[in-house]
């Protein structure tokens, strides 16, 4: 076991993958003498090389047709799109290509390439650093989401998403990205994809969350215990496929729960959480399910603290939700 934080344990699952498997190659902008914008492939071109790690011009839609054309062809390509809100321009190839595959060839043809991605605020990046797309990924048949929220969980979850056979969305939690350190294997290990975890158990509300808005969950997790309220928190790890058995399981034993995540509150996915709940576990609850979100506005640069769903505003939901 090493110390690692999330930058360094991605960095290592991409030095194993690449040393496991000659398929596995990197590509993206300035992935390979730079190092990525936040050095997060740093020192692999050096070691593998620059056929398996590619820099490419600055152009998401040629990097993304160009991992899709890779992965049909046996390869197993891994694209960085600088910040999350870049992969628009290559949103057709994603959604339109790499998630129809499979079904338009009755499963003849697979695209097994993982998209790396830092998505979120939290570092004064303004509007067009720290957008939360994740939901339009999850609208998506064909696609799977995964988003850690720490470097054990990242590593894991990277080296099984690289294996899997479907293209794979892996958002990075950018604000954690030196935040957190923790106790990481060197040698390669997995995590299944669509597992859920309890980091927090309880008993009187269920609170989700993913990304760096787990922390901020367990913070007002603990706050609200010095009140009396018991909160168990789960972190989603894989947006979809999703665990719903987890939530299901904990709403059943509360009876309240609270979904937190940065997106915007309009058709993020925690609607869809709600709606899924509702539908389920109706009966089981003892309050109206709450959001805790963005708002429905641009990402503000100088008002990040008022836009982002911090403890100080997820507490007060907490306690509403268990005193109702």
């Amino acid at each position: 076991m090493t110390q690692m934080n999330l930058v360094q344990a991605i960095n290592s699952g991409l030095r194993g993958a690449l040393q496991e498997d000659e398929n596995v190659l990197l590509i993206g902008e300035d992935v390979g003498v730079l190092g990525g914008v936040f050095r997060v492939t740093q020192g692999l071109q050096e070691q593998f090389g620059a056929d398996r790690v590619l820099d490419t011009p600055l152009s998401e839609t040629g990097i993304l047709g160009t991992a899709i054309g890779m992965a049909l062809h046996g390869l197993r390509p891994i694209s960085e799109i600088q910040f999350a809100d870049f992969i628009y321009p290559g949103f057709d190839q994603l959604v339109n290509e790499a998630a129809k595959y499979r079904y338009r060839t009755a499963g003849e043809f697979h695209v097994p390439m993982v998209v790396r991605t830092p998505y979120g605020g939290g570092i004064r990046g303004g509007q067009y650093h720290s957008q939360s797309p994740e939901a339009l990924f999850i609208h998506t048949p064909g696609l799977k989401v995964v988003c850690p929220s720490n470097p054990y969980d990242a590593k894991g979850l990277l080296l099984e998403a690289i294996r899997d056979e479907d293209p794979v969305i892996f958002f990075e939690p950018k604000r954690v990205y030196r935040a957190v350190k923790m106790d990481v294997p060197e040698t390669p290990y997995t995590l299944p994809l669509g597992r859920a975890k309890v980091v927090r158990p309880g008993e009187q509300v269920t609170c989700v969350a993913w990304g760096a808005m787990l922390y901020e969950a367990f913070t007002a997790a603990e706050e609200v215990a010095r009140q009396g309220v018991d909160v168990e928190v789960i972190d989603l790890r894989t947006l979809w496929p999703l665990d719903v058995e987890t939530i299901l399981s904990s709403v059943r034993k509360t009876g309240r729960v609270v979904f937190v995540h940065e997106a915007p509150r309009t058709c993020g996915f925690g609607s869809e959480l709600v709606a899924l709940i509702t539908e389920r576990a109706f009966l089981h609850l003892e309050a109206p399910p709450l959001r805790v979100t963005g708002w429905d506005t641009p990402f503000p640069l100088t008002h990040e603290r008022e836009y982002l769903p911090l403890a100080h505003r997820i507490a007060p939901a907490l306690l509403e939700t268990a005193r109702y």
